[in-house]
């Protein structure tokens, strides 16, 4: 038997990158998807979020993986859109077994020059969004009493501080606070909660203009190759970045039998960036 036979996941974010992977990685093990995505663009961002079509991309490939699949267009700042998105999900595949809190912003620059609406906007959906993510998904996992796991996405950024992220590495702090909190509330449930920490990953969120300026900020217009060694600078393993499906594989195991007694942990994925002396 697969490892996520017959189990109902949750994901947000799932129109392409990590979301899409994780959605695709778990419907291989046998797994239902309940895939959401705003599919829109958020504020003023250096880079283009997921579409309709992206979106449409996922349902087509987890259904060529063979699970069955409720995608639905929510923003994770709107606790009554994920609540209705959950409960679509619900009503056609039954009752949440897993919830990947993946649906994340970035935004960088120096705190002095940060607009103090870019501050709420990567706060409202790396924070809040992975709050109003569980809260719409406990009373299914509750209800339907076999336990489950839940999952959100922190980065290296929720270890270490890093300069001009301010907001951004606050937000994956703060869903470290969440994830021990919600671990120990949890708990008579049966429902583990964890934490996971990638270092770069190949999606569109690290792959820009943007991007590759704050690893080579000594070149006026870099590209992706005069990105690369200050990429790869930042990880003990000297590579530039990891893909998603490295961190589906450990999702996939975090939400097994496997990781059964796992709770309350904030798992690296991060090629040893943060055991990196510097």
């Amino acid at each position: 038997m697969s490892r996520a036979e017959g189990k109902v996941v949750f994901i947000t974010g799932a129109a392409r990158g990590m979301g899409r992977s994780h959605a695709v990685r778990f419907a291989e093990e046998g797994a239902d998807i309940i895939a959401v995505d705003i599919c829109s663009d958020v504020g003023e961002l250096p880079y283009s979020m997921g579409t309709p079509d992206d979106l449409a991309e996922t349902v087509r490939l987890v259904e060529a993986a063979g699970g069955r699949v409720v995608a639905r267009q929510a923003d994770v700042r709107d606790p009554e859109q994920l609540a209705q998105a959950a409960a679509d999900g619900v009503a056609e595949l039954g009752s949440i077994d897993v919830v990947l809190a993946n649906a994340g912003i970035v935004f960088g620059a120096p705190t002095i020059e940060v607009d103090v609406q870019r501050w709420r906007d990567v706060i409202d959906v790396n924070l809040n969004g992975v709050f109003y993510t569980i809260k719409a998904a406990l009373p299914s996992m509750i209800a339907g009493g076999r336990g489950g796991s839940i999952a959100i996405t922190s980065s290296i950024a929720g270890r270490r501080g890093y300069a001009n992220l301010a907001s951004y590495t606050a937000s994956k702090h703060g869903v470290v606070g969440l994830m021990r909190s919600l671990a120990n509330e949890l708990n008579e449930h049966r429902i583990r909660v964890n934490c996971i920490h990638p270092t770069n990953t190949a999606t569109d969120m690290l792959l820009n203009d943007a991007s590759y300026h704050t690893f080579a900020r000594d070149l006026d217009e870099p590209t992706q190759e005069d990105a690369i060694p200050g990429m790869a600078g930042i990880n003990l393993i000297p590579v530039p970045w990891i893909e998603p499906r490295d961190i589906s594989n450990a999702l996939v195991w975090l939400a097994s039998d496997e990781a059964r007694f796992v709770t309350g942990i904030s798992l690296p994925v991060d090629a040893g960036s943060y055991v990196r002396t510097f």
